[in-house]
C-alpha cells in the first residue's frame, strides 16, 4: 500500500474502535519507517469518539537495537506508542532459523526488551514466535524474564497455525496459571489460518484469559492469512453473552463492511464471496426454504442484522438515486453506505455517477460502491485516463488508441495493436508512461447483475527493473507487487482505469523511494 492508503486505513480502523493499531514494520524501509511515523503523528493525536479515545500505534520490530530504533523513533509521536518485538522458541526455529540455544534466546528477549523501555517507550509487547510448538517450560521461563524485564503485553502467536482451539485455549491457561508474574500484563493471540481454525483458536483464547486479540480486516496475512476482525468481533457480539463468558470488544461494528471494502481495494486481496460476515453472499438467501423463511421472520435464517455491520441491502434502502439526483442525496446515501465524503472527493465521485446514471436507470448500492473505489480510493494520479478508442473483432488485429493526461495537465496520445482490445490499449498506456512493467494478474467482475451492470476489474504489476522485498523470517527475495482496480459500464475503460491505478501506486512508491539515499531493497516480516 502506499503511505496515503496505510493512512486512510489507520483512520479507518480508529473509526472502528480498535484499540491497538499495529501500523507496520518500521525497519523494513525508509518508506515504510515514514509511514508508521505519519499514522502515530495523525491518527496516533486524534480523538475519534466523545469520551476521547484515541489508538494505540504499535510497531513491529525483531529482537535487535537497529528494529526497536526505528520502531520506537517512528511510533513515539502517539499519545500513547507501543513497541512490538517479537523472537522465536520454539525448537524447530531455534535450531535451523535462528541458531541459537534456549540461554541465548531469553538473553537476547529480555535485553532487547529491557533496551525499548530504556528509550522511554513505557508499552512493550513481547511475542514468543511459533508458541504454539513451543516447550511449556520454556514458554513460562521466557515470558516470565521478560515480564521482569518490562514487558506489559504477552502476545502468543500460534505462528503456522498448528494448534486446534481446545490446544490453544489450554495453552493460554497454562501461561496465565503458571507463568511469574502474569497477573501484571495483558495476555494476546496472534493466530494464524492454516487450517482454517485461527477464529476459533482466537475464541478459545479469549475464554482462557487473552484480553487482547490479535486480528486483521478480511483475514488478511501471511499464507493462509490471520484470524478476521470481523469474524471474532461478531462471534463475541452475537454469542458472547450466552456462550463466550460474557466477552464483549468496543468496536463500532457499523464500520465493518467499509472497511472491509477499503482493505479489499487498497490490498487487491479479493474476499471470497461465501466469506462470513463480508462477502457477498454472507446475508444472500437463494434457498427456496430460506427464503420462505425470511419472508415470513428475518431471524429464520439471519443471527446477524445486516444493519449491524454497515451493510444496507438495496432492496431496502429508503434513498433510490438516478440521474435526476443531486449532490446532497449522493452524499446522503452514501453517509448510509458508510463513506463520509465531502469537497473534491464528493464532486468527482457525483460527476462518475452522473455520467454512469445517464446510460443506466437504476443505480445500485453496489455501483456506488464500486464507483467510489475507482474514483476516491486511489492513489496518488500521476497519470488520468482522458479517452480511448478501440477498433476489434475477428476481421483484423485489435488497434487502440489512448489519450493520457500527466499531472501537468498535458495530453499525450498512443496507438498500439494487440491480440485483443485490452491487450492493445495496454500497449499503448506503455509507450505513453515508458515504464517497463509485467502484467502479474487480471481479473473482471460485473458488479451487479444485468446486461448494463458495471464491470469492476483487478490487475496486478510489478516492474521489470524490480523494487525487491526480502522476508524477514525466511530470506528469500521477491518482487514487490502493485495492484489496481477500475470500474465501468465499458470492460476496456474499466480495464485500462485498473492498469493506469496499478501504475499510479507503482509511480507513486517509486517517488516516495527516490526520496531517500536508502537502497530500494527492503526486508518485511
Amino acid at each position: 500500500m502506499t503511505t496515503k492508503e496505510k493512512l486512510d486505513v489507520a483512520r479507518q480502523l480508529a473509526k472502528l474502535g480498535v484499540d491497538i493499531i499495529e501500523a507496520g514494520f518500521p525497519a523494513s524501509s525508509e518508506a515504510d519507517f515514514e509511514a508508521v511515523k505519519l499514522i502515530a503523528e495523525e491518527i496516533g493525536n486524534n480523538s475519534y469518539d466523545e469520551n476521547g479515545y484515541v489508538p494505540v500505534i504499535c510497531g513491529l520490530s525483531r529482537c535487535n537495537k537497529s528494529d526497536i530504533d526505528k520502531a520506537w523513533g517512528a511510533v513515539k509521536y502517539a499519545k500513547k506508542p507501543r513497541v512490538h518485538t517479537f523472537i522465536a522458541t520454539s525448537e524447530i526455529h531455534m535450531k535451523y532459523k535462528l541458531k541459537m540455544s534456549r540461554e541465548q534466546v531469553v538473553e537476547k528477549a529480555t535485553s532487547m526488551v529491557a533496551y525499548a523501555r530504556s528509550l522511554g517507550c513505557e508499552d512493550v509487547e513481547f511475542s514468543p514466535e511459533d508458541a504454539g510448538r513451543s516447550d511449556r517450560e520454556f514458554l513460562y521461563d521466557i515470558l516470565g524474564e521478560v515480564i521482569k524485564a518490562g514487558a506489559t503485553t504477552l502476545n502468543i502467536p500460534d505462528t503456522v497455525g498448528y494448534t486446534v482451539p481446545s490446544e490453544f485455549g489450554q495453552l493460554i491457561a497454562d501461561i496465565k496459571n503458571n507463568t511469574p508474574g502474569i497477573e501484571n500484563v495483558i495476555i494476546s493471540t496472534h493466530c494464524q489460518n492454516d487450517l482454517g481454525l485461527s477464529t476459533a483458536n482466537t475464541l478459545s483464547g479469549a475464554c482462557a484469559g487473552a484480553r487482547q486479540l490479535e486480528v486483521t480486516i478480511n483475514g488478511i496475512g501471511e499464507r493462509a492469512g490471520n484470524a478476521s476482525l470481523e469474524e471474532v468481533v461478531m462471534a463475541l457480539k452475537c454469542r458472547g453473552e450466552q456462550a463466550l463468558g460474557g466477552l464483549y470488544t468496543g468496536i463500532n461494528t457499523q464500520h465493518i463492511v467499509p472497511s472491509s471494502k477499503m482493505v479489499e481495494e487498497y490490498t487487491g486481496l479479493q474476499v471470497q464471496p461465501h466469506k462470513a460476515i463480508v462477502g457477498a453472499n454472507a446475508f444472500a438467501h437463494e434457498s427456496g426454504i430460506h427464503q420462505d423463511g425470511m419472508l415470513k421472520h428475518k431471524d429464520t435464517y439471519e443471527i446477524i442484522s445486516p444493519d449491524d455491520i454497515g451493510l444496507s441491502r438495496s432492496n431496502e434502502a429508503g434513498i433510490v438515486l438516478g440521474k435526476l439526483s443531486g449532490r446532497h442525496a449522493l452524499k446522503s446515501k452514501m453517509l448510509e453506505l458508510g463513506y463520509d465524503i465531502d469537497g473534491k472527493e464528493l464532486e468527482d465521485l457525483f460527476w462518475r455517477f452522473k455520467s454512469v446514471a445517464e446510460k443506466k436507470k437504476k443505480i445500485t448500492d453496489d455501483d456506488l460502491i464500486a464507483l467510489m473505489s475507482d474514483e476516491v480510493l486511489q492513489p496518488n494520479v500521476y497519470w488520468k485516463l482522458g479517452d480511448v478508442q478501440i477498433t476489434c473483432g475477428s476481421l483484423g488485429l485489435s488497434t487502440a488508441t489512448v489519450k493520457l493526461i500527466n499531472t501537468d495537465g498535458q495530453e499525450h496520445i498512443a496507438c498500439s495493436v494487440g491480440t485483443g482490445p485490452v491487450d492493445a490499449a495496454y500497449k499503448a498506456v506503455d509507450l505513453i508512461v515508458k515504464v517497463p512493467v509485467t502484467l502479474l494478474e487480471y481479473s473482471m467482475n460485473a458488479v451487479t447483475e444485468g446486461i448494463d451492470a458495471i464491470a469492476s476489474t483487478r490487475v496486478s504489476i510489478c516492474s521489470e527493473d524490480g523494487h525487491n522485498v526480502t522476508n524477514g523470517s525466511t530470506g528469500q527475495t521477491i518482487h514487490r507487487t502493485f495492484s489496481g482496480t477500475g470500474a465501468d459500464m465499458d470492460v476496456v475503460i474499466s480495464s485500462v482505469r485498473a492498469y493506469i491505478g496499478a501504475l499510479n501506486k507503482m509511480l507513486s512508491f517509486e517517488k516516495l523511494v527516490s526520496r531517500y539515499s536508502k537502497p530500494e531493497d527492503s526486508v518485511v516480516v
